[in-house]
């Protein structure tokens, strides 16, 4: 196992017994059966190994519902995210119920403010699925409706994490899917509007720059193994200098490194950066 991700996942175990607060580096590199020295090798503090930790977990989240989405016909749009959202939350459960339980206690602001911008992200996801359902049928309440699915996928998250209510994930997402084209045929006074939503909006969820992406991906290059995704990772940020390439091969480039785990993000911000 990779040091980092063993570090990772007994501290994640320590988390969820005792918070973030109460557990020290030393308890984490005795749990993992290593060095204190071995450990600021791989993180440089534990406020950075809880930052790591979730980025790992919400990009993990929010690419796999993002691709699963963007492959989905409008039909079946509503009902895949929502069952994908779940079996997300599933998978990541105890992770998801120490950030929970410790948002409104020990994270520092800067990590609650990581938390947001995914948050952000998972909200445009959302609001793409409205817009691509629905159209102009809902232009006046589709911020209602994101705000309502938001809630329906919370009324999951707490009945699951905090009650370990048992669910049939089919059926508890073709109810949403129910209630969702209900709210969005009857709802016809809208309470949150554009305006509102450009005010609260957040302070990092801004596209993502050129110099940005060039960043990412340079890290990424050098810790990559010779292949054909790192290959196409290259011919990517060739493009992003000297703009060259088709469409059409820009999209088969981000293809080819969308399943390497350690481009899943990059296959993301480029698809957004290229409004795909």
């Amino acid at each position: 196992m990779v040091k980092k991700q063993l570090i990772m996942d007994k501290a994640l175990e320590l988390f969820a017994e005792q918070g973030f607060e109460a557990t020290s580096v030393q308890q984490i590199t005795e749990q993992c059966g290593i060095s204190k020295g071995a450990f600021y090798l791989s993180f440089k503090s534990k406020d950075e190994l809880i930052s790591e930790m979730i980025d790992h977990f919400m990009i993990g989240i929010i690419t796999n519902i993002d691709q699963v989405v963007k492959n989905t016909n409008n039909e079946e749009l509503l009902y895949v995210f929502y069952y994908e959202t779940f079996q997300s939350f599933d998978k990541h459960s105890d992770f998801t119920k120490v950030l929970i339980k410790e948002q409104t206690h020990t994270i520092n602001k800067e990590l609650l403010l990581k938390i947001s911008y995914y948050n952000s992200l998972l909200e445009r996801t959302i609001l793409s699925i409205i817009e691509s359902i629905y159209g102009d049928k809902i232009k006046q309440t589709k911020y209602d409706l994101l705000y309502c699915i938001k809630s329906f996928t919370g009324i999951y998250s707490e009945l699951k994490l905090f009650y370990n209510v048992p669910f049939n994930l089919q059926s508890l997402a073709e109810s949403f899917v129910e209630k969702t084209h209900l709210l969005a045929k009857h709802t016809t006074i809208p309470l949150i509007s554009e305006e509102m939503v450009q005010a609260i909006k957040h302070p990092l969820n801004e596209d993502v720059t050129e110099e940005k992406l060039l960043e990412i991906i340079e890290k990424t290059i050098v810790e990559m193994k010779d292949s054909i995704e790192k290959d196409s990772l290259v011919l990517l940020k060739e493009e992003l200098v000297e703009p060259a390439l088709s469409p059409a091969i820009i999209k088969g480039l981000i293809e080819n490194i969308r399943n390497q785990p350690e481009c899943r993000w990059i296959a993301y911000l480029l698809q957004n950066f290229y409004s795909f």
